[in-house]
């Protein structure tokens, strides 16, 4: 996620009462301080165990680093990139609670996100899952079936409204996203209710655990209200936009006269038009 994002987080207030926990140690919107919320509430086990990929260096932006280092959890971090997984083995070459793979997670076979988990013998009930590879993460989750995190961490694409549901292609070259609302679908479909947004990641509990929570609503206006922006058209075929100042991961401005199809000598209305 580009700084540019941080314009949503103006745009409007995020209502979620988590929100209230928001503390960033080495994550990027308020997720430490959430996630750590959110382990106090459930109940306490002997050890806590997370799974990260695309981890990067191991710190950068991440939603485990923080409850690893300063919680004593056991972690999972797979990192595809060479030159990258060196970095995060030295992260963790101190760490023995903390397993590093270079590998990428695809959808499916021998590198799908749970044979992985099952050629480390991860823990099946572990704790924390967090998804965020820029595009196709909505497959990755879809995928897991023999494995139930408590929590799952999720990023969507911001730019969305709230009543879309958009899926991009099963690809793993794609990078487009998917909104909160077919997040939110999908996490009723596996047995999961959100109980925050932050500006770009959607947060998931088992649905036993949501009581825990003082979360009078869920719904996703209730927790991400005004989401993404909007476009349509004015009688004369004028094409207008609102909510939508730039194109968030580019942050390149947007105008409304940038997306027009029809020259202004066309846009016309009249009750009997003719091409």
């Amino acid at each position: 996620m580009s700084p540019e994002l941080n314009y949503q987080v103006n745009f409007f207030k995020l209502n979620s009462p988590l929100m209230e926990y928001n503390r960033n140690v080495y994550s990027q919107n308020g997720e430490d301080g959430i996630l750590e919320y959110i382990f106090s509430k459930l109940p306490a086990t002997h050890s806590r165990y997370c799974v990260e990929f695309g981890a990067w260096d191991g710190k950068h932006l991440s939603n485990c680093f923080n409850l690893i280092s300063n919680g004593g959890w056991y972690g999972l971090c797979i990192e595809a990139n060479a030159q990258r997984y060196e970095v995060l083995v030295r992260t963790h070459e101190k760490n023995n609670r903390v397993t590093c793979l270079k590998s990428y997670v695809e959808f499916e076979g021998h590198n799908s996100l749970q044979n992985i988990m099952a050629r480390v013998k991860f823990p099946h009930d572990f704790d924390l899952l967090s998804i965020d590879i820029d595009g196709p993460d909505y497959f990755i989750w879809e995928g897991l079936s023999n494995y139930i995190p408590k929590v799952i961490v999720i990023e969507f694409n911001p730019s969305i409204p709230n009543d879309v549901v958009f899926v991009q292609g099963r690809d793993m070259s794609l990078k487009q996203g998917a909104s909160l609302l077919a997040l939110i679908l999908l996490g009723k479909k596996k047995g999961y209710e959100l109980v925050c947004a932050t500006a770009c990641n959607a947060i998931f509990v088992r649905s036993e655990f949501y009581s825990l929570f003082p979360i009078q609503s869920n719904h996703i206006v209730e927790l991400y209200p005004n989401g993404g922006g909007r476009i349509f058209h004015g009688y004369d075929s004028t094409v207008f936009t609102t909510g939508m100042p730039l194109l968030i991961w580019s942050g390149i401005k947007i105008e409304h006269e940038d997306l027009q199809v029809l020259p202004i000598s066309l846009r016309k209305y009249s009750d009997s038009q003719s091409r």
